[in-house]
Formats: C-alpha cells, structure tokens, sequence
C-alpha cells in the first residue's frame, strides 16, 4: 500500500488541512490518507485532558471520506509524540510500499534537522512540502537536499488558515463556519472549547 500521513496538532483542524490532503490524494496516487493527532507535541505546550477532543475533531471532520483514515497510534505510544517513533510504528502495523510520506508545510519543514532523531527519521520517509508563503524560493532547502532529506514542493490555491487565530475567532465569538467542517463547529460549540486560551 502506497501510504501517506499527515501527522499534526490539528487544534484544531479545519478546511485547509482537509484541502491539502485532499490535493495530496488527488495528484499522488495514494490509496489513503491517515491523519495522526499528535497526543503529546513535542515542540508545543499542550493540555493533556485536551488531546481527546483534538482527536474527536479529526474523526469528526474526516469520517465521510473513505480515503481519510484517522490513527489514535501516538494515544497509545509512552512520552512525547515524536514523528520518527510513529513512523517506525507504522512500518509495523501495515504492509507499506516504498517509503512512507509525510506532508509538512515549509515552516515546519525549514526546523527538520531539529526533530528527534531527524537523521534517522530521513530515511525512512518521504516529505511532500507544502508551500505557505508567496515569496519562496525552493533554493534556500538545497542544503536539506544535500543533506540527504527526500522531498518535493507542492502547491495548492487554498485559504492558508491559522490554528492560532482560528482559536482567536472562537474565543472572541467571531464565525468560524467558512473555515472549519460544521460537524467541527458543533463540536466545539456543544464542548465549549477554546474560550480561554
């Protein structure tokens, strides 16, 4: 099986993260798409108690798409949410061909060689990189390339969304029904999520 994941925070997710998979499974010949809730972000302060509605929320926004599959896998691994032990969790559980992908965003892409065991994590995925600002040059990673880091830039006309201010807009009670599922909406209404940052 030809596997792709889309690992994140997904706090919480919304149309662009379900916009871009989409795309990935569209111009990729993917069979499927997991998408992997981070249960405790390495790089980021998270609420344990909050995970499970970070999970609720992927399930929620993905479950009509039978190409989108979401993974509980990091909920049940010890510690921090790191993505290599994930992956290495993944070659076990299914019968992959070729090398997992990975979609990142060239933000997050950029801070590669800071993740945990990033040298070993290289060689066992490939990366699908998201483009997220207008002024880019695909010069400034040739240093990654260099480095032995396998990957391709992707480009999608899509309304980059902020997780950040989207939890600003529910905080400030402003509408969020353009940029989230509204099965996602309903969610975090009925839960009262994110009144308070």
């Amino acid at each position: 099986m030809k596997l792709c994941v889309f690992q994140g925070t997904f706090n919480p997710i919304h149309n662009a993260h379900l916009d871009m998979a989409e795309f990935v499974l569209q111009n990729y010949g993917f069979e499927k798409i997991i998408f992997i809730p981070a249960a405790a972000p390495p790089h980021k302060d998270y609420d344990a108690n909050f995970a499970i509605h970070r999970l609720n929320m992927v399930k929620l926004a993905v479950e009509n798409n039978p190409h989108f599959e979401v993974s509980d896998i990091e909920f049940h691994l010890q510690g921090k949410s790191y993505s290599y032990l994930t992956a290495l969790e993944l070659y076990k559980k299914y019968n992959i061909e070729g090398k997992i992908n990975f979609i990142i965003g060239t933000d997050a892409f950029e801070k590669i060689e800071s993740w945990y065991h990033s040298e070993d994590f290289k060689k066992i995925v490939d990366f699908i990189v998201f483009v997220r600002e207008n002024n880019f040059t695909p010069e400034r990673f040739q240093y990654l390339k260099d480095k032995g880091y396998n990957f391709q830039f992707t480009r999608m006309p899509f309304e980059d969304i902020s997780s950040t201010e989207l939890r600003e807009k529910i905080r400030k009670g402003l509408p969020i029904n353009k940029l989230v599922p509204k099965i996602v909406e309903d969610y975090i209404r009925k839960n009262d999520l994110y009144k308070t940052e």
